[in-house]
C-alpha cells in the first residue's frame, strides 16, 4: 500500500464543548482536500461530521458519506455534492466503509466513535487487515482510552502475540504523514490478502 486515496474518518454527531474539536475537523478536512485524499465518513451533517464534510468539500475534495437509513432523519445527511450511500443497517455501514478506505483516522466523538475504532482495531489484532489506523488524540481527549490499552497490556490481557497497533497524533499536521510511512510499511502483498469485509 503505497499511497492513501481515501480514509475513514470516525468523529462525533456532536460539536463537544472545545472549540479545538471542531476547528480540528475542519482543518483535516481541508488537509485531506489539499492531498487529494477522499474522505469517507458516516454521512452526517452535524456536530465534527458535518465541519469535517464541510471543509473538505469548502476546498474542493471528495466525500463519501456513508450512514444507515434509520439515522437518515437523526443526523440529516449532506446530498450536494458528494457520494451518499444509504445502508441497510449498521454492519452494512461498517462493512462498506472498511471497504472504501485505505486508512482510518478516530477524532473525538462518543460510543459510536469508540466502537467503530475499537472494531478496526480487533480486526487488526486478529490479522484480518493491515490497513494503517490512528487515534487523534486532539488536547488529549483519548487518553483514557490509551491508558486502558497500556493497562491491558500490563496485566497481559494484550500479550505480545496478540498485539494491537496503531497510531497516535496529538496534532492534527501529524496525521498524514505519519499514515503516509505506516502505509509504506505495508507490502502490496499484504493488502491483496486482506480479507473481504464479509468474512471479518
Amino acid at each position: 500500500m503505497s499511497k492513501i486515496n481515501a480514509l475513514c474518518v470516525y468523529c462525533g454527531s456532536s460539536p463537544g464543548t472545545d472549540p479545538a474539536f471542531v476547528e480540528t475537523a475542519e482543518a483535516f478536512g481541508k488537509i485531506l482536500a489539499e492531498n487529494d485524499i477522499r474522505l469517507v465518513y458516516g454521512g452526517g451533517s452535524t456536530g465534527l461530521m458535518g465541519a469535517l464534510a464541510h471543509a473538505v468539500l469548502d476546498h474542493g475534495g471528495a466525500v463519501t458519506g456513508i450512514i444507515p437509513e434509520f439515522l437518515t432523519r437523526r443526523e440529516r445527511p449532506r446530498g450536494i455534492g458528494q457520494e451518499l450511500i444509504v445502508t441497510r443497517d449498521m454492519h452494512e455501514r461498517k462493512r462498506v466503509m472498511f471497504e472504501r478506505a485505505d486508512g482510518f483516522v478516530a477524532l473525538p466523538g462518543g460510543i459510536g466513535t469508540l466502537e467503530e475504532v475499537v472494531e478496526q482495531l480487533t480486526w487488526a489484532q486478529l490479522g484480518r487487515h493491515r490497513k494503517p489506523i490512528l487515534i487523534a488524540n486532539i488536547k488529549g481527549y483519548w487518553d483514557p482510552l490509551l491508558t486502558l490499552v497500556d493497562h491491558m497490556r500490563a496485566v497481559e490481557f494484550l500479550p505480545p502475540s496478540q498485539r494491537v497497533d496503531f497510531l497516535v497524533a496529538e496534532r492534527v499536521a501529524d496525521i498524514l504523514p505519519k499514515l503516509f510511512d505506516a502505509a509504506q510499511r505495508v507490502s502490496g502483498a499484504e493488502k491483496a490478502m486482506a480479507v473481504p469485509a464479509e468474512r471479518l
